[in-house]
């Protein structure tokens, strides 16, 4: 085995530079970074509610995640739409989790919690209580989503119907609302 030592490889002519050949693998050493290509999971970001949210029985309401665990560009709104609008376009998972609470023992009967673009929803997980009563749960969702990077948005909605009519969703670890981009 021989090796080259270089500071810079630039290619003779065009823009294309081949390194082994099919069915290669190109190891990088112990230690070794690579840069300009692999790509990044960016933008990304993970949001939370920093307090109970109180919301009328069995109505549709966006979910206040009012707090952030991280947004790599700033490109979740957390005090005022509360909603994703990346400026890079690409695949995105989004993932959010609500806790929805009776307020009272043995009161829920049903929820749901949904992913929204633009205003529409896109996907929507239900879980319904046959015969019987809890105190409250929570539901999760994720959805890979086609965002354009110049006026997509994303948003969280639930819903909370119980026999005594006055729901509410539970801050605490987990309620969340988070993505990122996947690299393609």
């Amino acid at each position: 085995m021989s090796t080259l030592e270089v500071n810079t490889i630039n290619p003779q002519s065009g823009t294309t530079i081949t390194i082994g050949g099919s069915g290669d693998t190109v190891t990088l050493g112990s230690g070794a970074t690579q840069s300009g290509f692999g790509g990044v999971n960016t933008p990304a970001f993970e949001a939370k509610m920093s307090g109970n949210q109180s919301v009328s029985n069995n109505a549709d309401t966006k979910v206040q995640f009012n707090t952030e665990n991280f947004d790599t560009d700033g490109y979740y709104d957390h005090s005022t739409n509360y909603r994703f609008t990346p400026l890079v376009s690409g695949k995105y998972f989004i993932y959010a989790s609500v806790y929805l609470d009776s307020g009272t023992n043995s009161q829920f009967e049903n929820g749901d919690v949904s992913i929204r673009l633009n205003g529409s929803t896109v996907k929507q997980e239900l879980k319904v209580m046959a015969n019987s009563y809890i105190k409250g749960m929570s539901i999760s969702t994720y959805k890979i989503l086609d965002l354009n990077g110049t006026s997509d948005y994303v948003e969280v909605y639930a819903r909370c119907f119980d026999n005594v009519g006055n729901p509410t969703f539970l801050a605490g670890t987990y309620p969340i609302f988070g993505g990122y981009k996947i690299i393609e």
